[in-house]
């Protein structure tokens, strides 16, 4: 099966993804790299809304068979909302990773962090 890495969002080197979610915020999630390295997903463990996270920190963890990873968030920013369903459904990370699969959604500190474009990080995953 071949990774999809869409066009429509940025991401960062540490396997996750931002995508703008039209009204200033951004949605966050791991990346199918990351899901596929990870193997099925049992449990994550999300922030509290309200929490705040600089750049290249861990905002969550992801609980697979293999291993316990943290979730290295691509922007600085405030969590504005959790993905419930994971609570009860983790492995939507796995089947959906770009869509109800979603971790966060944060409001953003500062635009113009660096965070890459799917053809770069497709090169920083076949390195």
């Amino acid at each position: 099966m071949a990774l999809n890495f869409p066009d429509d969002r940025r991401y960062h080197a540490e396997h996750l993804w931002a995508k703008e979610a039209g009204d200033g915020s951004f949605v966050i999630g791991i990346t199918d790299f990351a899901q596929d390295q990870l193997g099925e997903v049992i449990f994550i463990d999300l922030p509290e809304v309200g929490s705040h996270f600089d750049q290249g920190v861990s905002c969550a963890e992801i609980e697979s068979a293999k291993v316990v990873s943290p979730a290295i968030i691509p922007l600085s920013g405030t969590v504005e909302e959790v993905n419930e369903a994971l609570s009860d459904t983790p492995e939507l990370v796995n089947s959906d990773p770009y869509g109800a699969g979603w971790l966060v959604r944060i409001k953003a500190d500062d635009l113009s962090e660096a965070i890459i474009t799917a053809a770069e990080y497709q090169k920083i995953i076949s390195a």
